[in-house]
């Protein structure tokens, strides 16, 4: 099995390099990636490391509480953050939060051998998920303790599979796992896994944190002007239509601020093309104009969105149509109702939101309207479910405290 992970690995490094001439991701993907162990090796040269790999942005949140404490606590340490997706390592490489920011080479066994070489870390944590096994066997050769932070495991993953048994035999190797819910430390510990605490989300830590912050946004608090807002936040084409469908319904009550997902020229002249017949701006072009005026507010630039929904009613969370739910504790830690797609079940505080009668998936733009009669336009319904979302939040802090990781000697 090894073997054809291994290949497996090989033909997709290939693909990457084929397509970059034509992809931007691809190509920031390679650049990224070049030159990269003198880099590292010149970095953290003489340095005590804590390794923290995320795949993209939102792990990035999720990690970010612990590198605070880490550098709280363990002042003779440095942190290195790796990232595997452009996404994430584009928008946070100039972050000062850690000391060293960093793609993470390809999980082949040999920039496994060159990584550890460079940085030689005293301990590793993969948030969420990241299973690299060439970077997971070597470590654990060289008992170097690593863990996996706000993780969360579902039952038609391979590793309960019948044919897992090779991944499980790796996912062994781990020091410890701090999971998100219950069912994770079951499915865990039904595969002979029993170094699991159940910790929760980090996220919900950083979340917390950043409303604790009251940070303004005073081009949303121009734009607002009094009015009722929907803030649609990291969101993709099928959001952004059935948000088309629906804004003229609400308009006379409500103004709609988007911060799409993608921000590139193409995908905001789609976005305008969409809210042609209403009063629109772009946050680039801002500069001199009433913002006070204005129906539609396109943020396209990237850092804003978990500031910006402290001024919302209600919430709109995109990629649950298609491509993957985007970050819904952003804005129910704001105490507000959250709306997104369909596609959510393997998110668990969306699930537990859900639940709780705080978060509410739609399908089609009928289907949300007719839950925004039911659950905003009703003054009863809406203070409800503002107090579940505070609810679930308070509920869920402290995550962070309860991850432990050992330095090695």
């Amino acid at each position: 099995m090894r073997f054809f992970y291994n290949l497996f690995i090989f033909l997709y490094g290939f693909a990457i390099f084929t397509v970059s001439p034509f992809y931007t991701k691809a190509k920031l993907w390679r650049k990224g990636r070049k030159n990269i162990f003198p880099k590292l090796a010149a970095a953290c040269s003489g340095e005590k490391i804590i390794w923290l790999h995320c795949a993209s942005l939102g792990e990035y949140e999720q990690g970010k509480p612990l590198i605070e404490k880490w550098r709280a606590e363990k002042k003779d340490y440095k942190v290195l953050v790796t990232f595997f997706s452009p996404s994430g390592y584009e928008v946070r490489k100039n972050d000062t939060t850690a000391d060293f920011v960093f793609y993470l080479p390809l999980d082949t066994p040999q920039n496994a051998k060159k990584f550890l070489d460079a940085v030689k870390p005293a301990a590793a944590v993969f948030v969420k998920y990241e299973y690299w096994y060439n970077y997971m066997r070597l470590l654990h050769l060289r008992n170097i303790p690593f863990y996996y932070v706000s993780a969360i495991f579902f039952q038609n993953q391979h590793f309960f599979k019948w044919y897992g048994g090779w991944f499980r035999r790796q996912l062994g190797m781990a020091t410890h796992f701090y999971v998100q819910d219950k069912n994770s430390e079951k499915l865990l510990q039904s595969i002979n896994i029993k170094q699991v605490t159940i910790s929760g989300d980090t996220r919900v830590d950083r979340v917390y944190r950043i409303a604790k912050e009251n940070v303004a946004v005073p081009a949303v608090e121009e734009f607002k002007a009094g009015s009722k807002l929907l803030i649609a936040g990291s969101t993709w084409a099928p959001d952004e239509r059935i948000l088309a469908q629906i804004f003229p319904a609400i308009s006379n009550e409500y103004k709609l601020v988007i911060a799409p997902h993608l921000i590139d020229k193409e995908h905001i002249r789609y976005i305008l093309k969409l809210f042609s017949d209403k009063k629109t701006v772009l946050f680039s072009e801002k500069e001199g104009k009433n913002l006070s005026e204005y129906e539609v507010f396109i943020i396209d630039t990237i850092g804003l969105l978990n500031k910006m929904y402290r001024y919302a009613d209600v919430a709109h969370i995109g990629g649950g149509f298609e491509t993957g739910l985007h970050n819904t504790l952003e804005a129910a830690v704001f105490g507000i109702p959250v709306f997104f797609g369909p596609h959510y079940s393997r998110f668990n505080e969306a699930v537990q939101l859900v639940a709780r009668k705080a978060a509410f998936p739609v399908h089609t733009a009928e289907e949300m309207k007719k839950l925004w009669l039911q659950y905003v336009s009703d003054n009863s319904n809406y203070s409800q479910t503002c107090t579940n979302c505070r609810e679930y939040v308070m509920e869920n802090i402290g995550a962070v405290e309860k991850v432990k990781i050992d330095i090695a000697d």
